[in-house]
């Protein structure tokens, strides 16, 4: 998948008086062999270099600068001599951190500035690669013609060169007179004392042939390569003939058969270490990187990325009305500067109770602009749970829908908080639907309460200027509180920032702006916003938003949405795999799914598959780590039953049970401990609670068993809090060693074992054949050891779960324990 260089870009400040800042793009994997410097030339940017820092960026920093005056740098209308030039790359290599020794990398007469620094600074420069550069730059006498115009016609001028020129004419007059036009390269030439290679197109018809064709033989030592069918923008047009040249450079090889061509072979040193330490690495699909360069920036430029690459795309399908990424934009900058107007700004917490509509989306990503925190709160939960965690988080505003109005004027009563919003899911909808939804939800409001609507058309959509910081809380997810009360967990920008790229890059064949995603796994669980939301919004994709799982709309919304990727829960793919004609929906457009949230059994994933001939594959993560932390690859390397492999820069662990942090061998069973850029800050008001759980060495105890086997796959066997101990042998028994078994009697649906007493019994949804308890029994005899044969059977038709469909196992013990031990 390719780099999306605009969430890697910085902002660097070279002066003060006047004000001058550079652009620059910065990617980094986690253990870079060396670094790569790119310098464009005259009329040039940073992008041009997009197809070699794509090439070289999996193994190597790699930095593109846009000089004064060009790409999204500052334009004075002074500074444009050479030792100013110079004095700003100084500056720039500075404030980025550069070590040295580095490579660097210039074009046309961006050659000629590489050239200087590398007199100046032999030291620093490992390699000088000079590709399409002149001895001299004598312009045409059109071209010289035009840049002696008045600036004011310059101006006007520029107007027209937009598409073309990336710096306007009255900023590249200066840096013409008074640089470009002066500087005579071949005495600097012969003066170079690091290795150097001239790259050159063989068709180069900007400057006359003479000037590229002594370059090389000007320098000491210098290479000279010659692109063939190839013209001055040889690296864009010539870009696998180019980048193999820089690799045989790099390597410190000479011109070889193309057999032997080094291009063709990764690098080894550094991402061989990371394998060494990272076995699973081995197994990754092509295209995805070791490790994700977390970019410096707050979570809402996710969304700012895409409006500026997809303005007009479809960002949003909801039933029957869209909003383009510029639509959603504006809208989320009314909502943050509706927020700042009342006094909500940084620091401040936002709860969004609301189902997937397009007014979660934009709340999420406003609160964020406005610098505030997001809190997201599952509406279904018992309404004095949802009052204590409004009130633990010191929320400023409440956001809802106006049908569940009654409910809001309860919390805010009960919690103490300031400002109610209120939401009809029609509001984006057409007139005529969203007159009938109105109609319908007449008389719900609460006195004092802002409306969504009228609260936002006051305000400007431009975007606010708050300083929000990747460091800065993002939001507070409550946990499902399956084994005890749930705790808020606090996830910075950086962390949702991390954990949407890594699950993006874990998906290499989607295509920037065309993928669709269907949205059901709702946002306010933290699966659903980092998979269903976050990441498509990296991606530029459509999110076809669906409020609730409803198994017959969900797949009309299949047949015409048509959705290409389906992140969503086991029990999603049941109903959908188990529902009466469902080939006649079209559900083969969809060919990638990532299931989350519990375990996917084996049954499930091959039936779901032949039906969508895409692939379904298992992930796993909770929402202390934003939440994803593993998943299988989507090709020839996935392994069945296994959650898969960590994530790109994510490290994983299974350590002992019962000594804690001591790492076992492979194959043994104990707790799985994750370490990666998504691993949360800790929980919101809790200290102790956080230290159970994340160590000083920024370790995180998920309190799932699992194994690692050889190969550094990972399979999650329960969780500590439903695994038991039979008398006999003494190990931990697990509920999924007998579900799995189960699940291989064809008129099973679903089945949920649990230990009562130190004893498992089995919870059966059965379909239309229901198979009787003795002949479950009587098949698990057949294939389990005496001690894991489920006690009872007990039928169902459906089992007590949390919002995203997990299965409440313990309530289900609280329900049946005392019936079975009666019996």
């Amino acid at each position: 998948m390719d780099i999306d260089f605009d969430l890697y870009r910085h902002e660097i400040r070279i002066s003060s008086d006047p004000l001058v800042r550079l652009s620059a793009i910065d990617v980094s994997p986690e253990l870079p062999k060396r670094t790569l410097i790119f310098i464009h030339g005259f009329g040039g940017k940073a992008e041009q270099w997009q197809y070699q820092m794509q090439k070289f960026a999996l193994d190597n920093r790699v930095i593109a600068l846009d000089l004064r005056g060009h790409g999204l740098s500052d334009k004075p209308t002074s500074g444009y001599d050479m030792p100013r030039i110079q004095l700003d790359l100084e500056t720039a290599l500075t404030q980025l951190k550069v070590s040295t020794p580095f490579v660097l990398i210039g074009h046309s007469f961006g050659g000629a500035v590489v050239t200087e620094y590398a007199l100046n600074h032999p030291d620093h420069v490992e390699k000088l690669i000079i590709i399409a550069t002149a001895g001299e730059f004598k312009l045409k006498p059109l071209f010289k013609l035009a840049l002696n115009l008045p600036a004011s016609v310059l101006r006007l001028v520029g107007l027209f060169t937009r598409r073309w020129l990336h710096a306007p004419p009255h900023a590249l007059r200066p840096f013409y007179l008074e640089n470009l036009s002066q500087w005579v390269g071949w005495d600097r030439f012969k003066k170079l004392q690091v290795p150097t290679m001239v790259i050159r197109g063989h068709r180069d018809l900007v400057f006359d042939r003479p000037l590229f064709e002594k370059v090389a033989g000007s320098i000491p030592d210098g290479e000279d390569v010659d692109i063939g069918v190839s013209g001055h923008m040889v690296m864009l047009e010539r870009r696998e003939a180019v980048d193999r040249a820089i690799a045989r450079f790099l390597k410190g090889e000479t011109k070889k058969s193309w057999r032997d061509d080094s291009s063709l072979i990764v690098s080894k040193s550094a991402r061989d270490e990371l394998k060494s330490q990272r076995v699973w690495l081995n197994h990754y699909e092509n295209g995805v990187p070791y490790t994700v360069d977390v970019p410096r920036i707050p979570a809402h430029h996710l969304l700012r990325s895409s409006v500026r690459r997809f303005p007009n795309h479809t960002a949003i399908f909801f039933e029957g009305a869209k909003l383009t990424y510029r639509k959603l934009n504006h809208e989320a900058n009314r909502f943050a500067n509706a927020l700042l107007a009342q006094g909500i700004g940084k620091g401040a917490r936002v709860v969004l109770l609301l189902p997937n509509v397009p007014q979660m989306v934009i709340g999420f990503y406003g609160a964020l602009k406005a610098g505030a925190a997001v809190v997201l709160i599952p509406p279904m939960i018992e309404p004095e749970e949802l009052t204590r965690q409004v009130k633990e988080s010191d929320a400023s505003v409440l956001v809802t829908l106006s049908m569940w109005s009654g409910l809001a004027k309860q919390i805010q009563r009960d919690a103490g908080t300031p400002h109610l919003v209120l939401t009809d899911p029609a509001e984006y909808l057409p007139l005529p639907k969203y007159l009938i939804s109105r109609w319908r939800n007449r008389g719900l409001d609460v006195q004092n309460a802002l409306h969504w609507n009228r609260w936002l058309s006051a305000q400007s959509d431009k975007s606010p200027a708050v300083d929000v910081q990747p460091g800065d809380l993002a939001a507070i997810i409550f946990t499902g509180g399956t084994t005890a009360q749930s705790k808020g967990v606090m996830l910075s920008h950086r962390n949702l920032v991390a954990n949407a790229l890594q699950t993006r890059h874990w998906l290499p064949d989607a295509e920037e702006g065309r993928e669709r995603f269907l949205c059901v796994v709702p946002f306010f669980h933290s699966y659903g916003m980092t998979a269903a939301l976050n990441v498509p919004v990296s991606l530029g994709a459509a999110l076809i938003l669906k409020a609730q799982f409803q198994t017959l709309e969900v797949l009309k919304t299949i047949k015409k949405y048509k959705p290409t990727i389906f992140p969503g829960t086991p029990s999603m793919y049941v109903a959908i795999t188990n529902f009466r004609g469902v080939r006649k929906y079209g559900i083969n457009s969809i060919k990638a799914c990532i299931s989350g949230s519990a375990p996917l059994h084996v049954e499930v994933q091959e039936s779901f598959e032949k039906l969508t001939k895409g692939k379904l594959v298992e992930g796993y993560g909770l929402s202390e780590a934003s939440p994803i932390t593993h998943a299988n690859p989507l090709g020839k390397n996935r392994k069945v039953g296994s959650i898969g492999v960590p994530l790109p820069s994510t490290h994983a662990a299974v350590v002992d049970l019962k000594l804690g942090r001591k790492e076992v061998e492979p194959g043994q069973i104990g707790e799985l401990a994750v370490r990666g850029p998504q691993v949360m800050m800790g929980y919101w008001k809790n200290e102790a609670a956080t230290r159970e759980v994340l160590t000083d060495d920024g370790w995180l105890l998920t309190g799932d068993v699992a194994q690692m086997d050889e190969e550094g796959y990972f399979r999650i066997i329960a969780r500590k809090a439903d695994m038991w101990y039979p008398e006999k042998p003494g190990a931990p028994a697990f509920p999924r060693d007998v579900e799995e078994v189960i699940y291989e009697i064809p008129q099973v649906k679903e089945t949920v074992v649990v230990a009562v007493a130190g004893h498992p019994f089995a919870f059966v949804i059965a379909g239309k054949e229901k198979p009787s308890a003795e002949s479950v029994i009587a098949y698990c005899k057949r294939r389990l050891p005496p001690h894991l044969v489920p006690r009872f059977v007990i039928f169902m038709d459906d089992f007590p779960r949390t919002f995203i469909g997990k299965v409440l196992r313990r309530e289900l013990a609280k329900r049946y324990g005392k019936q079975i031990a009666g019996e």
